[in-house]
């Protein structure tokens, strides 16, 4: 689930990748989600998804354009949730954000920030 989200305007994009090499590229994403934003939480799921290491990042699409909107191309002026919710100073590196999912499947929660 997405925690945190500010507001209904716009929508939710979640990303999963598998690899250092492809992480945070939405078209290099193992996949990606989308779903309406609402104020609260928001829960979206990725259905067969092999067991294995993953990393997620999501955002809120506030302007509906399909793309995170940053600030001089690199701090994000829209909201963003990162797995794990690590302290990142720059730009977010896989391992940080490196997660187990079990054959069985797996929930997490990620609080965003805008």
């Amino acid at each position: 689930s997405l925690n945190g989200v500010a507001h209904a305007q716009g929508g939710m994009r979640v990303g999963l990748y598998d690899r250092p090499e492809t992480f945070r590229k939405e078209d290099k994403a193992v996949a990606v989600l989308a779903a309406p934003a609402q104020a609260g939480a928001v829960t979206v799921t990725f259905t067969a998804v092999p067991a294995g290491r993953y990393a997620i990042m999501a955002y809120h699409d506030e302007d509906g354009d399909g793309r995170l909107n940053r600030f001089m191309g690199m701090i994000p002026t829209e909201g963003y949730g990162l797995s794990n919710d690590p302290e990142v100073t720059g730009p977010p590196a896989f391992e940080e954000c490196a997660f187990d999912i079990p054959a069985e499947g797996r929930t997490l929660a990620i609080t965003l920030k805008y």
